[in-house]
């Protein structure tokens, strides 16, 4: 087993509507990312999760 291996879920929640804004009412993602999402590394997902959707959902509220 990889030690440095980590498993990052979606952020989905299953309320999948874009807004206005063109980000996903439920996770906060745009169309884009949540595309990549497949494609993207460990790094990068947990970079969304932590940073910037938390960062999202501020702003919306």
């Amino acid at each position: 087993m990889n030690p440095s291996f980590r498993a990052v879920l979606s952020p989905c929640v299953g309320i999948c509507s874009l807004g206005d804004d063109g980000l996903c009412d439920g996770c906060h993602r745009s169309a884009a990312e949540i595309s990549r999402w497949s494609q993207m590394n460990d790094d990068q997902r947990l970079h969304l999760i932590e940073i910037v959707l938390p960062l999202r959902e501020v702003q919306r509220a």
